[in-house]
């Protein structure tokens, strides 16, 4: 079984969202810069060294709306062991992988997908601590 690791939501206005996200849910935003396209990410549960993060939480970001791009919408990430195997099972179970993978410096492999029903997702096969 494959867990939900992440969110992601697109943005017209970073620093709106920004400040919508801290004063609204409390949550700790961090516009990230250009190299990371502009990612805003959203820390929405405190770790514990010892005891992780609370049971069912998950982080997140947001992404810069880019109308050229088609299903900007929220959706889940969900983490795996090997994207390759799992986007051959996206496509032999009637989902759309939506292009290559393509690596995320630090984080991992990701590729976004379209589910039976027409919602946009994503996976991807973190980098493993060395």
């Amino acid at each position: 079984m494959y867990p939900v690791v992440h969110f992601e939501m697109p943005y017209k206005d970073a620093q709106r969202a920004k400040r919508f996200y801290e004063k609204s849910f409390g949550w700790k935003m961090e516009l990230l810069g250009p190299e990371m396209d502009n990612y805003l990410l959203a820390t929405t549960a405190q770790t514990d060294a010892k005891k992780g993060a609370p049971a069912g939480a998950i982080n997140g970001g947001l992404f810069p709306f880019k109308p050229d791009w088609p299903n900007q919408f929220p959706s889940v990430v969900i983490g795996v062991d090997d994207i390759d195997a799992v986007m051959k099972r996206i496509d032999e179970n009637g989902g759309e992988v939506l292009g290559e993978p393509h690596f995320i410096p630090g984080t991992g492999k990701y590729v976004s997908f379209l589910d039976t029903e027409g919602n946009r997702n994503s996976v991807i096969e973190p980098v493993m601590p060395s």
